[in-house]
């Protein structure tokens, strides 16, 4: 079951999702036609976007098995829903059902989670797996994704205390599990999660040659370079994009996310550092 995917995390100044996910050269939507970076092309087998509102503690999230760039409600809810933190995916599938349930992003209480790439043998290896799941957890899973149980396995692994480990221990025991199975390189992965607050993002695989994943650079910094976009004007120098592909060509704004490495957005403070799984 792989899915290859395109997807991007928004933090910082409040904004029309509009203003993220249309109104840029090369946005998500455009990339749901024409991904030039990923596995697939096309990215039509459903999307999901998940936002926070200032006063609520967990997130709306809508899916829908059809393609982002026809969706109608997708184009009302951009329009209309201003958020400073919110998620968005494209979907393409080669192996599991379209179905809304295997849409991303995938919400448990206040946090949310999407990935790109996949869990090789996942057939084998899903048993396993599943039955690492905490007990209190394993009725919130509807889907049949690697992706969802992927999120399931870190919260049951401390992903409320410590999110960096939960997921370095939630990798650790992918692998384990798929070497006792007999595959060589289990794990494909960008990830997102947020707990609507801070906003962790990571890049790995067991190839050591993981999927595409950007960051956006400083805002004061991309000011100084086109003083001339409006966009940039009226955001806090806090704001940040993750994405699977830049949103543009403008030089100097995005920069690739180091192989084996995971970084954490948040107010007035953010980090890179080096990614690697633990042992469970």
């Amino acid at each position: 079951m792989v899915t290859m995917c395109r997807w991007l995390a928004y933090s910082g100044t409040p904004v029309l999702l509009d203003d993220v996910l249309y109104r840029p050269q090369h946005s998500l939507i455009d990339q749901s036609l024409h991904a030039r970076m990923g596995v697939e092309t096309t990215n039509g087998d459903g999307f999901g976007v998940g936002w926070y509102a200032w006063h609520l503690r967990t997130p709306a999230v809508i899916r829908d098995t059809g393609p982002a760039w026809s969706n109608r409600n997708l184009r009302e809810i951009a329009d209309h829903v201003r958020s400073s933190l919110f998620f968005a995916h494209v979907r393409a599938s080669t192996g599991s059902a379209v179905q809304q349930t295997n849409c991303h992003p995938f919400r448990h209480g206040r946090w949310m989670w999407m990935h790109n790439g996949a869990i090789s043998g996942f057939s084998e290896l899903r048993r396993d797996l599943m039955l690492a799941v905490a007990p209190e957890l394993f009725p919130s899973l509807e889907g049949t994704t690697d992706s969802e149980v992927m999120f399931h396995v870190a919260l049951t692994l401390g992903l409320d205390g410590d999110p960096p480990g939960a997921v370095a221990r939630m990798v650790g025991l992918v692998e384990r599990l798929g070497h006792e199975h007999g595959v060589p390189q289990p794990l494909q992965m960008t990830v997102a999660v947020t707990d609507g607050e801070r906003l962790w993002f990571f890049r790995y695989s067991s190839a050591g040659d993981s999927r595409s994943l950007y960051y956006s650079s400083r805002v004061e910094g991309v000011r100084a370079l086109h003083p001339d976009l409006a966009f940039l004007k009226n955001i806090s120098d806090d704001t940040r994009l993750v994405v699977s592909e830049p949103l543009g060509d403008l030089p100097g704004v995005w920069n690739a996310v180091p192989e084996s490495s995971y970084g954490v957005v948040q107010p007035g403070r953010e980090l890179l550092r080096h990614f690697e799984p633990e042992p469970v």
